[in-house]
């Protein structure tokens, strides 16, 4: 009756209001009230991911419904792996929900990315993975990326040239360098993901690196390194020795 009581004011229906619905919290101990008084950091998982559901379902509050939505895809990496589609198995995420979880943790990204490119220089290979990794650690397809560097190796820009196996066939060494010099860039940094979660290099990564050296030495672009992403962990040409090895491997063919 009480429940009853509380959808009806002077004959009309205000809508279901649940024993668990967030508004029935003490003001104190509402996500977004404590969001707002004392920061985001003082928040659970679940409950910054309650603030962008805004409501819950029958029987559960907004933190309940992110509670089961971490359990059920492992955690934020896990949601952030599976695709839009992949999310209407929860009960409760509507269209606008999951544009909303999908938004937020791309903006998150982005700011991961934003002021590491924007500190510019390209000083170590652990410098270029840690700018990286955000965006490709959890990709699903290889994406090759062409870092675009200044004299001083601060970086111009960061262009992804193809998405997909990379193989000779389909790394365009002509349009890459073409990319060089329509961005005035005077070195480059290659990186590309495994999904595999294991960068250890093919023999395709292998000669694909070393076409590229050869084409950065004759149009005077120097080639810094490629980088190859895996789980938590990556493979660097240079570090490894195999960009000086390519180089010498250039001059002998003189």
């Amino acid at each position: 009756m009480l429940l009853k009581s509380l959808n009806i004011v002077k004959g009309k229906s205000k809508g279901k209001i649940y024993e668990d619905s967030i508004s029935n919290w003490p003001e104190e101990e509402r996500p977004r009230e404590r969001l707002l008084k004392s920061g985001p950091h003082t928040l659970t998982n679940a409950e910054l991911l309650a603030i962008l559901l805004r409501v819950g379902v029958k029987g559960k509050s907004a933190v309940d419904l992110a509670r089961q939505i971490i359990r059920e895809t492992k955690g934020l990496r896990g949601l952030d792996k599976l695709e839009p589609k992949d999310l209407y198995s929860i009960k409760g995420l509507s269209d606008a929900k999951i544009s909303q979880i999908k938004a937020s943790i791309e903006l998150g990204k982005r700011i991961l990315e934003e002021p590491k490119k924007l500190e510019g220089a390209a000083s170590s290979s652990k410098k270029v993975y840690d700018m990286l990794l955000p965006k490709m650690r959890d990709l699903k397809r290889e994406t090759f990326k062409v870092i675009l560097l200044n004299s001083q190796n601060q970086v111009i820009d960061i262009v992804t040239a193809h998405e997909g196996t990379v193989t000779m066939s389909n790394v365009y060494i002509r349009e890459i360098i073409n990319l060089a010099n329509k961005f005035g860039a005077a070195a480059m940094i290659f990186a590309h993901n495994h999904p595999s979660g294991e960068p250890k290099p093919s023999n395709e990564d292998k000669e694909i690196t070393e076409e590229l050296v050869f084409a950065g030495r004759i149009m005077r672009i120097n080639v810094l390194d490629h980088i190859i992403i895996g789980e938590e962990k990556y493979f660097s040409f240079a570090d490894e020795g195999l960009i000086k090895r390519y180089n010498t491997n250039f001059d002998m063919r003189k």
